[in-house]
C-alpha cells in the first residue's frame, strides 16, 4: 500500500521505541528492532502495548497477525539492510546517538531514510558521523507513541526536500500529523514543553500551590490535557533533566534546572516509572 515502509528498523526497545515498533506494525510494516541490552523486555512491552491496543478495539487486525510482524535483534548489524526507514530511539545521549547511527548507516541501503527520535539533540551534530547526511532527518515521537497524534519532523541543514516528502508521507499514514520545523535546540516541542514544566516546578518549590492545583489550572484554565507536573512525570523527570540541561547550555538561564528538579532525580523520583515523581503513580 501507498505510504506504508515494507521494512522499518527500530533502534532501542525502551517505551518510545517500542511504541514507534507498534505502530509501524500495526500499519502493515514488518519491523526489527534493536536492542542490545534488554532484548526479551523489549519484546514483552511491544507485546503488551499490541495486546493492550487490541483490547481497546485500535487494531485492524489481530494482535497475534500484528506481533508476526515483529522481531526483536540484539544488534544493530541485524537491521533488514533494504529497510525503508531506520528509526533511533536511544536514550537522549549526543554520543549513544551517534554511535548507534553511524552504525545504522554502515547496514542499510543508499535509498534508506534514517531518522533520530531526539527531542533536543542537534540534527546537524548527528548528521556529521553520516556519510549521506541529506537522508537523515529528526522523527520526534510524542509519548505514549500509539495514543499521540503528533510527531515533530526536524529538518537538518542537510536535509533532502525527498527525505522530508518521505517522512511525511509515513507519518500520515500512521494516523498522525506532522508538524515541519528547523533544527534548533529543543525544536518546537521540548523547548515551550520544558519551558513551561520547568516554571511548574519552581512555583511548587516556592510554594505557590501544590502539584495537583498547577497541574489542574493548567488543565482547566487552558485546556492543556494534562498539566506540566503530570507530563514530566509521564516524559521522566531524569529524561527532562537531561533535556533541561543541554538547553540551560545552548540557550541561557531560562532553562536553569531548579534544585527540586535534581534532588528528586537524586533521590530516584523520576515519575511514572519509578511509582513516584511530582504525583504519586504507586
Amino acid at each position: 500500500m501507498t505510504g506504508i515502509p515494507a521494512e522499518v528498523g527500530v533502534i532501542g526497545g525502551g517505551r518510545m521505541g517500542a511504541g514507534i515498533a507498534q505502530c509501524f506494525a500495526a500499519l502493515g510494516s514488518r519491523v526489527v528492532v534493536a536492542e542490545p541490552v534488554a532484548a526479551e523486555a523489549a519484546a514483552e512491552r511491544i507485546a503488551e502495548g499490541v495486546r493492550t491496543a487490541a483490547g481497546k478495539g485500535r487494531l485492524a487486525e489481530d494482535a497475534v497477525v500484528v506481533l508476526g510482524r515483529v522481531r526483536v535483534v540484539t544488534a544493530v548489524a541485524e537491521l533488514p539492510a533494504t529497510a525503508e526507514l531506520v528509526v533511533e530511539a536511544v536514550p537522549e545521549q549526543a554520543a549513544l546517538k551517534a554511535e548507534v547511527l553511524a552504525a545504522a548507516e554502515r547496514v542499510v541501503t543508499e535509498d534508506t531514510v534514517i531518522a533520530s527520535n531526539t527531542s533536543s539533540l542537534s540534527i546537524g551534530e548527528l548528521a556529521a558521523v553520516l556519510r549521506r547526511p541529506g537522508r537523515f532527518l529528526g522523527m520526534h515521537f510524542f509519548n505514549p507513541v500509539p495514543a499521540s497524534r503528533l510527531v515533530e519532523v526536524v529538518m537538518g541543514a542537510a536535509t533532502e526536500e525527498r527525505t522530508r516528502d518521505r517522512a511525511l508521507g509515513w507519518v500520515r499514514a500512521l494516523g498522525k500529523s506532522e508538524v515541519v520545523v528547523a533544527d534548533s535546540p529543543g525544536f518546537a516541542t521540548s523547548r515551550l514543553g520544558v519551558l513551561l514544566g520547568l516554571e511548574a516546578i519552581r512555583m511548587l518549590e516556592e510554594g505557590v500551590a501544590d502539584a495537583e492545583s498547577i497541574d489542574r489550572a493548567m488543565e482547566l484554565g487552558y485546556r492543556h490535557p494534562m498539566g506540566p507536573l503530570r507530563s514530566t512525570d509521564l516524559v521522566g523527570l531524569d529524561v527532562r533533566l537531561a533535556i533541561a540541561e543541554y538547553l540551560h547550555r545552548t540557550l541561557g538561564e531560562r532553562f536553569a534546572p531548579p534544585r527540586l528538579l535534581r534532588d528528586k532525580v537524586a533521590r530516584g523520583e523520576l515519575g511514572r516509572k519509578t511509582g513516584r515523581g511530582f504525583h504519586d503513580w504507586s
